[in-house]
């Protein structure tokens, strides 16, 4: 009986990735099939700590606990295909947040490292890619303004919070011929911005507003400015 009820929900909240994945992603204009392969893939619900389950899968961020949120599902299939993942990348995420980016980055790319400020979230975004069996990913608790010198060059890197600047220290970490992702702007409005790094310059462009929580940091909006 509760083999068939666990058959039964696996079944909605597919039927639920599904109606997300036509309603909000594709008829916004993401074409990557490999990006709408992923998110069809991941169970979104498994991320967000939210009753009913449908809450889930709706067109909005959602708080995931310490001030911070999981993006709308839009977003992050928008900036996932901006990075122009191929397969055999090494990607730097700065904000794990609930694990849900990681995992989808982890599905279209070879190795992700990814940097949470808060140790609580970064322990239960690690808890839930581990039950997953999501392996090629690398949970780190630090300050994600300034990187990951240690396991640098990243040929992507995604900012999942607003900077005010985008960091040196992440410039820096990107590799040649390599893309950034970041929201930059006020505290209440950013600009997605791609960066490509070719022939050692740096070439940007705006793609469109977003609104994330800060990037708290060294090289981000400094804690005092918000808490």
């Amino acid at each position: 009986m509760e083999d068939s009820r666990a058959e039964e929900d696996d079944e909605y909240c597919r039927k639920l990735r599904e109606s997300m994945i036509e309603d909000q992603i594709i008829a916004r204009g993401v074409r990557d099939r490999r990006v709408i392969e992923a998110m069809k893939s991941i169970p979104r619900h498994l991320f967000v700590p939210v009753s009913p389950i449908e809450r889930a899968y709706s067109d909005t961020p959602l708080p995931i606990g310490e001030g911070q949120t999981i993006s709308q599902p839009y977003m992050v299939a928008w900036m996932t295909e901006l990075l122009r993942l191929e397969g055999d990348e090494k990607v730097l995420e700065v904000g794990t947040g609930s694990g849900y980016q990681a995992a989808i980055l982890a599905k279209l790319s070879r190795e992700v490292y990814t940097i949470e400020r808060v140790k609580s979230l970064a322990e239960t975004a690690r808890e839930r890619l581990d039950k997953l069996g999501i392996e090629n990913v690398h949970v780190v608790i630090g300050d994600g303004s300034a990187g990951l010198p240690e396991y640098a060059p990243y040929d992507r890197i995604i900012v999942t919070a607003g900077t005010p600047r985008i960091p040196p220290a992440l410039v820096e970490q990107l590799a040649e011929g390599g893309r950034l992702v970041i929201p930059v702007g006020s505290s209440s409005l950013q600009m997605l911005t791609v960066l490509k790094k070719k022939n050692g310059k740096i070439y940007k462009k705006e793609e469109g507003s977003c609104v994330f929580v800060p990037l708290v940091g060294v090289q981000g909006w400094k804690p005092e400015e918000f808490f």
